[in-house]
């Protein structure tokens, strides 16, 4: 009786255990597909319909407009996937977790400080948009702490009021999201100078191009990865001339889809994640497996000691039945 109690309560943990496997396993496969949902939808190409071009003289950025009243404008930096519309609202708040459409998302929007003009007349503009993985939204400033990345991407556009207007970067800094010096938006005319030197001595990266205070300047900030209350920042000035995009040349063998060379190396940077999932899904696989195979086993030794039980049974009571036929007078 004890030993059926032992072999039940053992059958109870080992199917207990392969519950807690499996649940494992289907947790780690939905944070995969959910993380993967987060990503998708925070991808520029889902408002490439959308970008302002000289062809259809702004009428796709018109039906955004139409979706969404507040977006206003439209960012790229040159050789990067930031290619998103801009938003602006009444607080800092609202499109940390709205996209561009006004739809709920994490990922969020690309958006004005509130207390900057839309017109981008301020001295100092600021943009703010969450750092994503897989290069999505601004993902991809972190990057220009890189020296050669920072020399290599020198320009930018800012599509606003019906017209485009060059962005020429020149300066990268890191500092802290309490740093009142840096996120003070529509500076008045006495503190330029000095608001202009702070970011300058500040800068990790910078690009002599003759920056004034008479400047009108953009800063494109977002989460730092290294760093709790870090924040990277790319600054750049706003100017009329526009700048052509040198990065958007590569075009396929076909000679019909333009190909981005610098999102090339978007796989190679993902692939350290996908072979950290990997790694953990068959881990969890194997110790399912092995779990299978300790039960599989025992259930064995069980069958097997219960035949031998009864070949045991069979034997002695075959012995028995000669003894009481030999037994015979």
């Amino acid at each position: 009786m004890a030993r059926r109690t032992i072999q039940i309560i053992n059958s109870i943990v080992n199917y207990v255990v392969l519950v807690i496997i499996v649940a494992l396993l289907g947790i780690a496969s939905y944070a995969l597909w959910d993380s993967e949902q987060l990503y998708a939808a925070a991808q520029e190409t889902n408002y490439t319909a959308y970008k302002p071009s000289v062809e259809d003289e702004g009428m796709s950025f018109k039906e955004l407009q139409a979706v969404n009243q507040e977006v206003f404008s439209w960012l790229t930096v040159y050789g990067t996937q930031i290619d998103y519309p801009v938003t602006q609202a009444k607080n800092n708040m609202k499109y940390v977790n709205t996209n561009a459409e006004g739809n709920y998302s994490l990922s969020g929007a690309i958006f004005l400080d509130c207390e900057n003009s839309a017109d981008f007349s301020d001295f100092n503009n600021i943009l703010y948009g969450h750092h994503m993985e897989k290069k999505a939204m601004f993902g991809e400033i972190a990057s220009f702490l890189d020296k050669e990345v920072f020399d290599s991407h020198r320009y930018g556009n800012l599509y606003f009021e019906g017209a485009d207007h060059g962005i020429e970067f020149f300066a990268f800094l890191h500092v802290d999201a309490y740093d009142s010096r840096i996120f003070w938006p529509n500076v008045s005319e006495p503190d330029r100078q000095a608001y202009l030197d702070n970011l300058l001595k500040n800068a990790i990266h910078v690009r002599n191009i003759g920056v004034c205070a008479a400047d009108h300047i953009v800063l494109l900030i977002t989460c730092s990865p290294s760093t709790t209350n870090g924040r990277d920042v790319l600054v750049g000035r706003i100017g009329n001339e526009v700048f052509e995009d040198l990065f958007s040349s590569a075009t396929s063998s076909g000679g019909n889809s333009p190909i981005s060379v610098d999102r090339l190396t978007g796989f190679f940077e993902q692939a350290p994640q996908l072979a950290t999932f990997s790694a953990m899904t068959l881990e969890l696989l194997l110790m399912l497996l092995m779990l299978l195979l300790v039960m599989k086993r025992r259930e064995l030794r069980r069958q097997g000691k219960r035949t031998g039980q009864g070949q045991a049974d069979k034997k002695i009571t075959h012995e028995k039945q000669v003894a009481v036929v030999g037994g015979k007078p």
